[in-house]
């Protein structure tokens, strides 16, 4: 699914001021994570020209259209603007010359302003864009930081994943997302988590009912989105089956075709799966820098084995 975002709502987050905003200002909508420095089409190659990009004109292509005449000024920026791209943004807060302003009002093109320099402004419009179109779906679950790390809590409806992440909430971590959790891949491998708007910061309290996280227990107690760097599954303990005592073997699910790791913790009366969760994501921070309890304690048993020392 292609997603969009309106231009004039880029604009307002990266305070972008319109010198020129066309009569479709206010519902023209973006689809495309890339961006363009026409420098090359200003001189008449058109060949991949994509013109669902922003396009960025910066010191180089002033300084391009600054050694062209006024009618060839006119000229190149109508080979832009005849192709309806979704704007054109000038940095460094340069005035637009007036060729542009006329070829866009010609056209029906905006044109913005923008104060910072052409490296920030790519960035920042990168980073923007990859917020609002990335490919995302939307999973059952709760969505806690917790030391640091994004941890998704899965499992059948009152397995108890809303009542585990409040006492980590009471415990100073912060939620995310209650029920729902949107999912949006913002880079090849690396996640982000967040809430439907509508729900942000309630949770559902089977016996209590709904409550503002944000209004009970502090603004600190919450945050709008987080990466997601761990995934939870709670399930009923089963005697029957033999779960992992040790960890060596590491487990992993993934969305949107990005794998993230995967602990599965066994609930019964008794286990405080708060203090769990913890640890599980103390953890997860130890093997991303390198180490693994569990692989430390296998090589000490192998070296005492090696060594003919008795346990």
């Amino acid at each position: 699914m292609r997603y969009s975002v309106k231009l004039s709502v880029v604009a307002e987050e990266l305070d972008m001021k319109p010198a020129y905003a066309a009569p479709d200002y206010d519902t023209k909508v973006i689809t495309s994570v890339d961006l363009n420095r026409p420098g090359i089409q200003l001189l008449g190659h058109l060949e991949y020209f994509d013109t669902d990009r922003l396009q960025i004109l910066g010191k180089a292509e002033h300084a391009l259209l600054n050694e062209m005449t006024p009618e060839g000024r006119l000229a190149a920026l109508e080979v832009i603007m005849s192709h309806r791209v979704p704007a054109v943004i000038v940095a460094h807060n340069e005035p637009p010359m007036p060729e542009c302003l006329a070829m866009a009002e010609k056209y029906g093109v905006s044109v913005l302003l923008s104060e910072v320099d052409t490296s920030e402004l790519y960035a920042q419009l990168i980073g923007a864009l990859r917020r609002h179109l990335a490919p995302r779906q939307t999973i059952h679950g709760v969505l806690v930081e917790v030391h640091g790390e994004g941890m998704l809590i899965t499992g059948d409806s009152g397995i108890g994943k809303s009542e585990t992440a409040l006492e980590l909430i009471k415990r100073g971590h912060r939620l995310i997302a209650d029920d729902a959790v949107e999912i949006l891949r913002t880079s090849r491998d690396s996640l982000m988590g967040r809430s439907p708007s509508i729900i942000q910061y309630f949770m559902e309290l089977r016996g209590i009912g709904v409550i503002n996280v944000q209004d009970v227990f502090g603004i600190g107690a919450v945050k709008p989105s987080c990466p997601i760097d761990l995934v939870v599954s709670l399930e009923l303990w089963d005697d029957s089956r033999a779960y992992d005592r040790l960890g060596i073997e590491m487990h992993s699910t993934s969305f949107l075709d990005v794998s993230v790791p995967l602990v599965t913790i066994p609930v019964r009366p008794g286990r405080n799966l708060a203090i769990i969760l913890e640890l599980a994501a103390m953890t997860n921070r130890q093997r991303k820098s390198g180490y693994s309890a569990a692989e430390e304690l296998a090589r000490r048993v192998d070296a005492q084995i090696d060594a003919g020392i008795d346990f």
